[in-house]
């Protein structure tokens, strides 16, 4: 891949005639924040000196240590499509940058500086990269004559089907070109199983850019499908008594050039490595799943009988555990991990992934045998005889599970954890002091 230099961005932003620049990096809880500038501006921002207040930001720093620098990485320039921007916004590109401090340090706090900083610790280890690629699911509502979003979806269509059914064909479709125009390889776009419920699909990356891409990709979404009258929303679980959306996350590690999940001597065509990282992942699961599901609506869509996984365990034959190993082998070689949704941090998420599969490779963990059979159909009696451990039922189970935890806590650093777990538990002081319809439906004549 060619690494963009400070000139080759000056060249595309004259020749192109961009007019401004958004410099974007994200928060602690995933949002994403960006600073815009004009192009007279540009060379502050290539040679690192973008200061900003970070004690306006959720989970960064206090007031007295407000000023901080975004350095921006090179190679995420891009120069956003006409579908992106405004009629009268002028010409509009990107880049992605790291948060440093006053000092000229990288700052902890920020999630995409704690994930290279992850990366750089499994290369010590002798992997050369952690390969990710997600399948981001997202709900279309219709929105009101004031612009807010409806309850009312886009359409009553099931997975893979076609116009008339499906009425997001043309919205996934200008998506899909957007996402192309960007420099992302899409590999498909189709109507998911719950109605108005959609997915798009592009190719896996080292770990750091399939972060950036997800964050690129929430944007493009909400943005082209309010264009056509819709609200974009990765809510995990906006509707009840129907699938919710997921961001089933596939991910290898590359040694000496290689595929290290692969073993065609293997039974399963995994090697020793996969099944330790597999190993890993099912040990720490109960405790990072607060990180790879971080709201309290995560929980309701992580319940029986709704295609999401809430049972830890493993097959390389059904969809039902928690994870899957794809049918594909050779450099395709991958563990699918199924319980993640899409309103995860991927930068914190991604960390806590590899840390926990590396602790497993460490401790050369083996996993328990896979589980061929569906687990919905299975009691609890028959799970427990099976080693099946269930995944937390709350947010603030999960939290309590996270901050004792301490593979989970190094791969996002005390600083983060401290912010997260404390930002988590008063958002489910907050749920937990809410009165529901349910309840008021259940209730308020009964008693």
């Amino acid at each position: 891949m060619t690494k963009l230099t400070k000139e080759a961005i000056k060249k595309s932003v004259k020749d192109e005639g961009v007019d401004f620049l958004r410099v974007m990096f994200t928060d602690v809880f995933g949002m994403i924040k960006n600073v815009e500038i004009p192009v007279s501006e540009l060379d502050a921002v290539l040679d690192d000196n973008l200061l900003f207040d970070g004690s306006s930001i959720d989970g960064f720093v206090r007031i007295e240590e407000s000023d901080m620098y975004l350095y921006p990485d090179l190679d995420t320039f891009r120069i956003l499509p006409d579908s992106m921007t405004g009629e009268h916004d002028g010409k509009v590109a990107m880049i992605v940058a790291n948060v440093y401090t006053s000092d000229r340090l990288p700052f902890e706090g920020d999630p995409r500086n704690n994930l290279i900083r992850v990366l750089a610790e499994m290369r010590k280890d002798g992997f050369s990269d952690f390969n990710v690629g997600t399948e981001p699911e997202f709900f279309l509502f219709k929105l009101g004559e004031d612009g807010k979003p409806t309850m009312k979806l886009n359409d009553n269509g099931g997975y893979f089907d076609l116009a008339p059914l499906d009425l997001g064909e043309h919205v996934r479709r200008e998506i899909v070109l957007t996402l192309e125009k960007m420099g992302f390889e899409v590999e498909a776009a189709h109507h998911e199983v719950a109605p108005g419920q959609h997915e798009v699909d592009f190719r896996y990356a080292d770990a750091v850019t399939a972060a950036d891409h997800i964050q690129l990709f929430k944007l493009i979404v909400k943005t082209v499908a309010r264009k056509y009258g819709y609200y974009a929303t990765f809510m995990p679980k906006p509707i009840a008594g129907i699938n919710g959306n997921g961001m089933h996350t596939n991910m290898s590690l590359s040694k000496d050039g290689k595929n290290a999940f692969d073993d065609p001597t293997d039974k399963l065509g995994l090697s020793k490595v996969a099944y330790h990282f597999l190993g890993g992942l099912l040990d720490h699961a109960q405790n990072f799943v607060a990180i790879t599901n971080p709201t309290v609506n995560s929980f309701k869509r992580l319940t029986p009988g709704f295609e999401a996984p809430v049972y830890i365990a493993w097959s390389a034959s059904n969809r039902s555990p928690m994870v899957r190993v794809p049918a594909s082998r050779g450099a395709s070689t991958r563990l699918e991990l199924r319980m993640v949704d899409p309103t995860a941090n991927p930068y914190l998420a991604f960390a806590v992934v590899l840390n926990s599969g590396l602790d497993g490779v460490e401790k050369e963990t083996t996993p328990e045998h896979s589980v061929d059979r569906n687990i919905f159909l299975m009691d609890a009696n028959e799970r427990k005889k099976a080693g099946i451990k269930d995944l937390p039922d709350t947010l603030l189970t999960a939290v309590d599970n996270l901050s004792k935890d301490e593979v989970v806590i190094s791969a996002i650093s005390k600083r983060i954890a401290d912010t997260f777990v404390e930002a988590k538990k008063l958002e489910y002081q907050s749920y937990r002091a809410s009165v529901s319809k349910w309840e008021i439906k259940q209730y308020l004549q009964t008693f």
